[in-house]
């Protein structure tokens, strides 16, 4: 009679080795690939929502959307009847339960404030509001910064007499795509991806050399963006304190009150920060400690 055949114990030891190994060395490889495409997928987002944001402006005599996102935990986005935004309904409408505390409102009236906005007639699909790796159960993760007709409140030397100010050819709090001249509207930053819902617009600092909200460090140590002219791009973080504390901000339930008002540490750090800072309000309102690279 013929013998069979079969693997000892330690051939089949050796091939589930061999396995472990090869796994061990093409998974960080097939992460990247991964993050890559949702990468890809999130700037595809922020494109759309910047072309709808210009459209907006075509069809309302170069006025902007109002940046603000409505606050109300109801879904719906009523029009302002007083104040710098006085008949300027919000771009979106209230989706935000208690961002302090890490809540979300139910997924469909965190929808139905996305169809109540101003941006939605110009682009309808509710996905598109919502990065892929994005906190799960927020519908929305991109937010308007401050200096795009959004929050002044506390934002101090941007705007007065009911406009925004002006330093050179600069106009820090814009109203009208017009007023974005120097620097032109590929450097002046509207959306980011914060991957999470924050109440009101993406707040910063121009006259103080710190972070107002943190950076919120996406998609492998940095951050998505889309700009004035329509493009949307990568940006990478190199200070240490930046993506420490970048990473944490995007972290469901955690306490975010120490996280605002970061005082960057190293000369990396500060560069993080000023590049952040001259993309939104177009240049800088204090001497920095550092000469800016960017």
């Amino acid at each position: 009679m013929n013998k069979r055949r079969a693997f000892t114990l330690i051939e089949l030891l050796v091939v589930i080795a061999i396995i472990a190994i090869l796994l061990a060395v093409l998974m960080p490889a097939l992460n990247r690939v991964k993050e890559q495409g949702r990468r890809a997928v999130c700037l595809g987002h922020l494109k759309q929502l910047g072309l709808a944001w210009i459209m907006y402006a075509d069809d309302n005599d170069d006025k902007i959307v109002n940046g603000e996102a409505y606050g109300g935990g109801d879904g719906t986005a009523p029009i302002p009847t007083g104040g710098l935004h006085k008949g300027e309904r919000w771009w979106t409408g209230d989706d935000v339960a208690d961002f302090w505390a890490g809540t979300s409102l139910p997924p469909e009236l965190q929808k139905q404030a996305i169809r109540a906005g101003a941006l939605f007639p110009y682009c309808k699909n509710e996905n598109l509001y919502r990065c892929p790796t994005g906190v799960r159960g927020e519908m929305r993760t991109y937010t308007i910064t401050d200096a795009m007709n959004g929050r002044t409140g506390g934002r101090t030397g941007v705007v007065s007499g009911g406009a925004g100010v002006r330093v050179g050819g600069t106009v820090l709090w814009v109203k009208k795509r017009t007023e974005i001249s120097v620097p032109g509207p590929a450097q002046r930053i509207v959306f980011l991806d914060e991957g999470r819902i924050t109440p009101d617009s993406y707040a910063t600092h121009y006259v103080n050399e710190r972070w107002w909200d943190p950076p919120f460090v996406r998609h492998g140590d940095g951050t998505n963006a889309s700009f004035a002219d329509g493009h949307a791009d990568y940006w990478k973080y190199v200070g240490s304190k930046t993506l420490e504390v970048g990473k944490l901000a995007a972290v469901p339930g955690l306490d975010a009150h120490p996280l605002h008002q970061m005082q960057p540490e190293s000369e990396e750090d500060y560069q993080d920060l000023y590049r952040m800072q001259k993309a939104i309000w177009g240049k800088l309102g204090y001497s920095p400690t550092y000469a800016p690279r960017h």
